[in-house]
């Protein structure tokens, strides 16, 4: 008997302690970008050897980058909207499934033309996954926790740019570019089926408990995913003013960091003379180092709130301003003589970007209407990646004009100053947006 009461006391005990499935899905958000990025850096990694095996040349290339951000911006809405309405589980596997196909057929491209072509369905199939990775992350976790997991998840696109750099490098050493890709998108598939088994919302999902789903749900202002219904349309999202701020916070933030991207590892080749195997090592430095910054900026913008009991907009603004600002150190790397100062500078500011991105990915769960996280999420990075677009082409053209990137670099710190001060002046207060009364 005393051993059956002792079996039944252990049971509850067991049941009470609460599950961490949240944080399985977080990895698996983590995993997605981390591809993602390990897909998009694979064409930075590859150009020295396709510029020279296409016979493409600065200029090109910058366009050819570019191409990538053409269709990642114009599908960033519709991808948002795509996910609020059909849901994460197959919003996510659709867009992992794309652009993985789509990377893979990179390998088969015989010239400039193809390799636009391919860019350009690699960014309608990218374009889903931080939208959706927003909306995940509104359902699964309370409020207090959305800086760390927003930093988590989207600190896989440092280890994915970090990664890409010596594997896709020793991969091309030993069979060539094109094999890099066929590699890059076979993970890709990979991480879908693994998604679609394990995936679900909260409510629904077989390893949460009850004591899970009621820390997660108690902790949240809105409770998106328990029913379907939003507050307007999404081109209603445009008559307030924190959706423009942080539409041009995020584009001055990309203009800066597609830098490291795409023309990072050409920028250690042509201008500081590295060879491709040290290059590779070099290029995950500043990634790496905004990893570490952007656990630091998550940790702290959550702990200032939940914590300090800072105002959210406060607790917000101190990641999003300090980040901006650090970040303008891009402008001096092409300056100072010494690769080693320089690829510190770089780091700073990577850094910078890195801690500053932590609450801006916080900022569509914080602001989006009910069950609009992912749609905000894509109207913020749709803006962003004008920056994408601009930032690649802008600097080929310098480099291919003056034969080096010192003024690519000064406008990209500029940019960066820019997006401190819109943050600082422009966002207002960050709650959730309550609709306009029609009059």
């Amino acid at each position: 008997m005393d051993k059956n009461v002792n079996k039944e006391v252990n049971f509850r005990k067991q049941t009470n302690k609460r599950t961490k499935a949240r944080w399985n899905i977080a990895i698996l958000m983590w995993a997605a970008i981390a591809i993602n990025y390990l897909d998009r850096a694979n064409l930075s990694a590859a150009a020295p050897k396709i510029m020279e095996d296409l016979h493409i040349n600065d200029a090109q290339m910058g366009i050819v980058m570019s191409a990538f951000f053409w269709s990642y911006m114009i599908f960033q809405i519709p991808s948002g909207w795509f996910a609020d309405k059909v849901g994460h589980r197959i919003s996510l596997a659709f867009a992992v499934g794309w652009w993985s196909v789509a990377t893979a057929l990179t390998a088969f491209a015989r010239g400039i033309g193809s390799m636009i072509g391919l860019r350009i369905l690699l960014g309608i199939g990218e374009s889903g996954a931080y939208p959706s990775n927003s909306g995940v992350t509104s359902k699964w976790f309370p409020d207090h926790e959305r800086g760390k997991v927003s930093a988590f998840f989207d600190s896989g696109s440092k280890v994915g740019t970090a990664l890409a750099m010596p594997l896709i490098v020793w991969i091309i050493g030993f069979f060539g570019w094109r094999f890099s890709f066929v590699v890059s998108g076979l993970i890709g598939i990979i991480w879908m089926i693994i998604w679609i088994w394990y995936f679900r919302d909260p409510e629904k999902h077989k390893y949460i408990n009850q004591e899970e789903l009621r820390y997660i749900r108690d902790g949240q202002v809105k409770k998106d995913g328990l029913d379907k219904d939003q507050a307007m349309k999404w081109y209603e999202l445009f008559r307030y003013r924190n959706i423009w701020a942080m539409c041009f916070g995020f584009f001055t933030l990309n203009y800066a960091i597609y830098f490291f991207i795409t023309w990072f590892p050409t920028y250690l080749v042509e201008e500081r003379g590295m060879k491709m195997m040290n290059m590779g090592f070099v290029a995950m430095i500043p990634p790496l180092v905004g990893m570490i910054g952007e656990w630091i900026g998550g940790w702290l913008t959550d702990h200032l709130y939940h914590r300090r009991k800072l105002s959210l907009t406060v607790a917000r603004k101190i990641n999003l301003v300090g980040g901006m600002l650090l970040a303008t150190s891009i402008a001096f790397a092409g300056m100072v003589s010494s690769a080693v100062m320089s690829v510190a500078l770089l780091s700073i500011s990577y850094a910078g970007l890195a801690i500053a991105a932590s609450a801006i990915w916080s900022l569509p769960g914080d602001i989006a209407p009910k069950n609009m996280t992912s749609t905000v999420g894509g109207v913020q990075n749709c803006a962003s990646n004008i920056g994408g677009i601009l930032g690649p082409i802008l600097t080929g053209f310098i480099v291919a004009s003056t034969g080096s990137f010192i003024m690519a670099l000064l406008i990209s710190g500029v940019a960066t100053l820019l997006g401190a001060v819109a943050y600082l002046f422009w966002l207002g207060e960050i709650r959730p947006i309550k609709p306009k009364v029609k009059v």
